[in-house]
């Protein structure tokens, strides 16, 4: 199987981005009890002050899948809701290796 990658951009209500980072920060230390997530990166935006960026990198579509129902994940995606004005998956991708990522790609 390919390995899975998503690229998301959040919009935090105004004046509320620190604490949505602050929650998706919490997912990151969460994703790095699972061994099917391989990169979990949380940035800021630079083009606005209510931006925040997440990239995934999964060992398959299934384990991202999978983890969305996980009741910490869940707990936290509840907690963050009041504080995302808005969403957009900016891309879909296949990582295929690097520095952070595993290169051993399954068939």
């Amino acid at each position: 199987m390919k390995k899975f990658g998503l690229f998301n951009k959040l919009t935090a209500c105004e004046g509320k981005r620190d604490e949505l980072a602050e929650i998706l920060l919490q997912a990151s230390k969460s994703m790095e009890e699972l061994d099917d997530c391989e990169l979990y990166v949380v940035s800021l935006g630079n083009e606005s002050s209510d931006t925040i960026y997440v990239y995934e990198v999964w060992v398959d579509e299934n384990a991202h899948q999978a983890s969305l129902s996980q009741e910490v994940f869940q707990s936290l995606i509840q907690k963050a809701k009041p504080f995302i004005a808005g969403m957009d998956r900016v891309s879909t991708l296949s990582p295929l290796g690097g520095k952070g990522i595993s290169t051993f790609l399954r068939d």
